[in-house]
């Protein structure tokens, strides 16, 4: 999922770059930014996070910017966006669902892949000083957050434009600066985006290489990949993973108008199916703790089991919504692939190491360990 979802992003990046360097090749951008951001990771887990703090930065800063803004047109009505600016553009113009539920619930794939890399919060936790005391902070304020940047971001702007004033390929970021009467808005929006799609990537090769030495680790990979460099970064594994995202370089080099969708695409169908594995590993956890035969976590998720399975539900609601959309349903295709392929993976494993294929669930030493 995260190798495709690098490709992704650094299709996006170089979309992005165009914006103000339109004469330089989707594929040239591509391969500087992927270079760059492989030298990043190979340095030191230090610069890493440093990188993703400024990148972090970017983004905070400029959405924060925007809801004050957009606060201060509704509060006190300056530009000439104050003359139509109201709370009532929320609901007015036929109301929340102008084009139908159905319309709307088919952007549910969008948001889907928009929100991928919310596990990254549990993957960076194993190079944590304090996990037990960062992992539960980082995923309790995950939800103000989202409250904040993304529903309270899009709330002001559709207070500030109507919604019947966006039009396709135009961001209403850019939209809404430009009515406000800043029309360097869009250059500033472009550079927001393009600091996190390089963001997302700089993570994507971050969580390969820790991912491949996990598996490395229990004999579910080559124990190559459990090397270590000077930097005490899982180089090997980082390395690999980067050569694999370099395909996306090679779709931009050869089919530069469909790379982004390609790659969306099958990082969606991925997405589903790493989540779907993950909440059926929550319910059989939940379901080892209610028998006795391993300790319940300091740190519960709330419902247990019962919120896993709607989320489930949701997860094949939306892989239904992608079969009922002919341009998405390459989805499916490639799911489907995916699944044979790890199958293939899964009887070649099996018969190399009979031990690991006899696992149900782990034991408690094992649980201990992993905390």
């Amino acid at each position: 999922m995260w190798v495709v979802t690098g490709m992704a992003e650094l299709t996006a990046a170089a979309i992005y770059v165009n914006y103000w360097f339109p004469s330089v090749p989707q594929w040239v951008t591509a391969l500087v930014f992927l270079v760059v951001l492989f030298g990043v990771n190979l340095i030191s887990v230090k610069v890493f996070g440093e990188l993703e703090f400024w990148f972090s930065m970017v983004k905070v800063t400029a959405l924060i910017g925007m809801i004050v803004i957009g606060l201060g047109v509704l509060t006190f009505g300056f530009s000439s966006a104050g003359d139509t600016a109201a709370v009532a553009n929320l609901w007015q113009f036929d109301g929340f669902f102008p084009k139908g539920v159905g319309s709307s619930l088919m952007t549910l794939q969008g948001v889907m892949f928009a929100y991928l890399a919310v596990e990254l919060v549990g993957v960076t936790a194993g190079e944590s000083e304090n996990p037990e005391k960062t992992l539960p902070k980082a995923i309790n304020t995950l939800p103000w957050r989202i409250a904040l940047f993304y529903v309270g971001a899009l709330s002001v702007i559709l207070c500030v434009v109507k919604w019947t004033e966006f039009a396709p390929g135009v961001s209403p970021f850019v939209e809404a600066f430009a009515k406000i009467g800043i029309p360097a808005g869009a250059g500033i929006v472009n550079f927001v985006v393009l600091t996190a799609a390089l963001s997302s990537c700089n993570s994507g090769m971050y969580s390969t290489g820790r991912m491949l030495r996990n598996l490395a680790a229990n004999g579910e990979a080559p124990k190559v990949f459990q090397r270590l460099s000077g930097t005490k970064a899982p180089a090997f594994g980082i390395t690999v993973s980067v050569l694999c995202m370099g395909i996306g370089v090679v779709l931009n080099y050869v089919v530069p108008e469909k790379a982004f969708g390609y790659v969306t695409s099958v990082a969606t169908a991925a997405g589903i199916w790493t989540w779907l594995m993950i909440l059926i590993s929550h319910v059989l956890y939940r379901r080892a703790v209610d028998a006795g035969r391993l300790p319940a976590s300091p740190f519960p998720a709330p419902g247990g089991s019962k919120c896993s399975w709607i989320a489930i539900v949701f997860l094949l609601f939306v892989t239904c919504l992608i079969a009922y959309d002919a341009d998405s349903r390459v989805c499916l295709y490639v799911m489907a692939g995916w699944a044979a392929v790890l199958g293939i993976g899964w009887s070649i494993l099996k018969s190399r190491n009979p031990e690991i294929a006899a696992r149900r669930e782990p034991e408690s030493e094992d649980f201990e360990k992993i905390g």
